[in-house]
């Protein structure tokens, strides 16, 4: 449940930020999310965005026992039927956590994914 709720909290930073490609020049904060700046790559091929963050889970730890997981972010700029006005924004989060059973350290993954449309912010438009 931690996990998923690290992951969660990227998803909904993304969807609260702004997209407005009726603005000049266009204003988009969904690639402006809270990642480690240097991790922070584009893809121009295929318009992906990827980066991480580290955090603690919200599990109970005494001194210095806490587990820290890695979210994984991607977003990707999608064009519908091949028409350039017609876009969307995949957002995929893999939240990464280790766990040790009998002395033996494991990786999981929780994964969160999102589409989100952009804003209509042009006064004229409404």
């Amino acid at each position: 449940m931690a996990a998923q709720s690290l992951a969660q909290e990227t998803i909904e930073q993304a969807r609260s930020s702004v997209w407005d490609p009726a603005e000049y020049p266009p204003l988009n904060e969904v690639t402006n999310l809270n990642l480690i700046p240097s991790s922070i790559s584009f893809n121009a091929t295929t318009l992906t965005w990827t980066g991480f963050t580290t955090n603690i889970l919200d599990v109970p730890y005494a001194g210095t026992n806490y587990t820290v997981a890695t979210n994984f972010v991607t977003v990707q700029l999608v064009y519908f039927n091949g028409y350039t006005n017609v876009m969307g924004q995949f957002i995929r989060v893999d939240c990464v956590w280790p766990f040790n059973y009998r002395a033996t350290p494991r990786c999981f993954t929780n994964t969160v994914a999102t589409m989100i449309a952009p804003d209509n912010r042009d006064p004229n438009t409404l």
